[in-house]
């Protein structure tokens, strides 16, 4: 809790990459915080506005190597952006030094240590998957205000738990019919040079990726199967798309009886009634990236189809604010008991 008018200061671990450097742009404006480290072993000791010049006159900090004491020093509250198992390795020092955390990475969004060890590795801090919050407010928002650990969901599974979570709290849909078909930009794979991500590679190029295969997908099931009470599997395909950032994912699931557009996106808009970030359209209106984009809203549509007695639902999201920056600034907002919203209350960017 922090007392009013009091300064949160944040450090962003491994401030280098996409994450990294969006949590920088909407920490710098954020009212009451004062980002006062930023760590990334590649550019130790250059300006932030050197390596991203859409920094300058935003901020003057330099990198710093990630050194857990000097993180520690003057922060409050720690973003970790760094890679899974390496996450694993710096945020229980950091929470033994006092620091409230909250992780990017998947090392703390799973609650069994076996699920996380057959999708990633093996984990060598259960004790604390016990302690850690899964982030995503619309759901957790109460345990998250408590939490000193909070592990930040990921894009794909932002987008389709908050696009299904009304139709399993209401018992509507046939959990073994789910079907997710969900498109990225390019960024949702991070600044690293990797051959698939290259221009030429993706340009003027839609493919799928990860068939059958994709780590979000028992991060999905394990909050789908929160929800609904009991164990849920999902059929999940991502995309590639050509574009830098969005995400869409279109959700599939048969009707277990009749229902109407206006009765489902009812539902919705009471279970999301008090969810500032969650937008619900009118019927016969379905959500485009370009109407989230740079924002931190998570947009939902959906029509039922009585031919075939599905539900169809369409969720879209910035993939690096909902989808991970964002997300983590509301989740720090939560945490000291700030309005969910400060410094990410702006309209998406159009067109």
């Amino acid at each position: 809790m922090t007392e009013q008018g009091t300064m949160v200061h944040a450090a962003v671990v491994g401030g280098s990459g996409y994450t990294g450097v969006e949590l920088v742009r909407l920490l710098s404006r954020h009212p009451r915080v004062r980002l006062v480290c930023a760590t990334s072993r590649q550019y130790p000791g250059r300006g932030l506005s050197e390596v991203f010049p859409s920094l300058q006159g935003i901020t003057d900090l330099r990198f710093s190597e990630p050194d857990p004491r000097e993180i520690c020093r003057n922060a409050h509250v720690a973003f970790s952006a760094l890679p899974h198992v390496t996450s694993m390795e710096l945020v229980p020092r950091l929470l033994d030094e006092g620091l409230k955390v909250v992780d990017l990475s998947a090392d703390f969004r799973f609650r069994d240590a076996k699920a996380y060890a057959e999708w990633y590795h093996p984990h060598t801090r259960p004790d604390l998957l016990a302690e850690a919050v899964y982030g995503l407010p619309e759901l957790y928002a109460e345990s998250i205000r408590g939490a000193r650990l909070v592990g930040n969901p990921g894009c794909y599974p932002t987008s389709v738990i908050l696009g299904l979570a009304p139709l399993l709290h209401h018992r509507r849909i046939d959990p073994a019919t789910i079907i997710v078909d969900a498109k990225s930009g390019a960024s949702g794979a991070g600044r690293g040079l990797v051959l698939p991500m290259l221009f030429c590679e993706v340009n003027e190029a839609f493919k799928a990726y990860k068939v059958a295969a994709h780590r979000h997908t028992p991060e999905m099931e394990q909050e789908l199967s929160r929800i609904h009470g009991n164990p849920i599997v999902i059929s999940f395909t991502p995309h590639l798309v050509p574009m830098t950032r969005g995400m869409l994912s279109t959700i599939y699931a048969r009707l277990l009886s009749a229902a109407e557009d206006e009765v489902l996106l009812s539902e919705y808009r009471a279970f999301y009634r008090n969810a500032p970030f969650v937008r619900v359209a009118p019927a016969d209106q379905f959500p485009g990236t370009s109407q989230v984009t740079g924002s931190n809203y998570c947009d939902i549509g959906l029509k039922v189809d009585p031919r075939t007695g599905r539900v169809i639902v369409v969720s879209a999201i910035d993939n690096l604010v909902k989808g991970a920056s964002g997300q983590a600034v509301q989740n720090m907002n939560l945490m000291f008991d700030l309005p969910e919203t400060l410094g990410l209350d702006h309209a998406p960017l159009f067109p």
